[in-house]
């Protein structure tokens, strides 16, 4: 199972409890399903627990079946509709609509006056319209509807409670989104799955690890390319002075920071002081090999 998937199994797992938190949930279901019109309900899913939760929650709801459903099997989805005009009537009057005017779709904040109805709203359209990919890969979360007016009014309600999410189209859907893990963690702790934003907050931390030991790797991979790009310099030096003047020839600090060198040839500055006779400070050899760097080859 994917991890979108285990997130909307943890919400099904939620229990029905108060009629208007189902109520709400259902309405975010129903703003973010495939069908939501006078003449038609149909909710489409291929989440086997979103599939059983449906009849359960319209049930406690709105008191209604649906007139149809197929359960998901090999790979198909399962199909949820109603098609009564009595029952459509029903669940348009706990709303407010009119099934008398023409339907214009939007969120009825007087449905949601609760902070509990609107954490179940939330968790309506995640399990309708929403996906949240793997943390180990990366973090993104959406809420897709066709219904701009939707849209646009669940970013208001999000940003009422706190969240700061980002908008954008694709195609004929509106997309309701959340990069960043933090944001994320809280919108799913919001919506009652709990267990797999702590996944999330893990797979993070461990994430975060991973790049700090790699950046630290590759850091000082880097220094160890740098002591021995240096100390190569330095012994083509040492060579070179040895060849032209003679290293018994040279000031005696000079002349052990020579030795040193050619018998430690990748021995970093910190260890060149620590050997020296008597230790010297990692300033102290780097000045010495810097004036022997400089030394003029006759």
């Amino acid at each position: 199972m994917s991890f979108s998937s285990n997130v909307k199994s943890e919400l099904c797992r939620t229990a029905l409890s108060r009629k208007c938190c189902a109520r709400s949930e259902a309405y975010g279901v129903l703003l973010y399903a495939n069908t939501f019109s006078f003449r038609e309900i149909k909710i489409i899913t291929g989440s086997t627990d979103f599939a059983a939760r449906l009849p359960k929650l319209f049930r406690r709801a709105f008191g209604l079946s649906f007139d149809s459903a197929t359960e998901p099997s090999g790979g198909s989805r399962a199909v949820f509709s109603v098609t009564s005009p009595e029952k459509i009537a029903v669940v348009f009057d706990c709303y407010g609509y009119d099934s008398r005017s023409t339907l214009s779709h939007h969120i009825n904040l007087g449905v949601l006056e609760d902070e509990c109805c609107r954490c179940a709203f939330l968790r309506g359209t995640f399990l309708a319209g929403g996906s949240v990919t793997d943390p180990a890969l990366r973090c993104h979360l959406e809420l897709v509807t066709e219904h701009t007016s939707v849209s646009r009014e669940l970013y208001a309600l999000l940003r009422e409670m706190g969240f700061e999410p980002k908008e954008a189209a694709r195609g004929a859907h509106r997309i309701t989104y959340f990069k960043q893990s933090g944001a994320i963690e809280d919108f799913l702790t919001t919506i009652g799955a709990t267990n797999s934003a702590m996944e999330l907050m893990s797979a993070k931390v461990e994430k975060d690890m991973r790049n700090a030991i790699n950046r630290r790797v590759n850091c000082d991979s880097a220094n160890a390319d740098k002591i021995v790009s240096a100390a190569q310099a330095q012994l083509e030096k040492i060579r070179a002075l040895e060849r032209s003047v003679g290293i018994e020839n040279l000031p005696a600090d000079l002349q052990q920071a020579a030795i040193l060198r050619i018998a430690n040839p990748e021995a970093s500055l910190a260890d060149l002081a620590l050997l020296s006779s008597p230790p010297v400070s990692k300033s102290c050899i780097n000045h010495r090999l810097r004036k022997l760097m400089s030394y003029e080859v006759e």
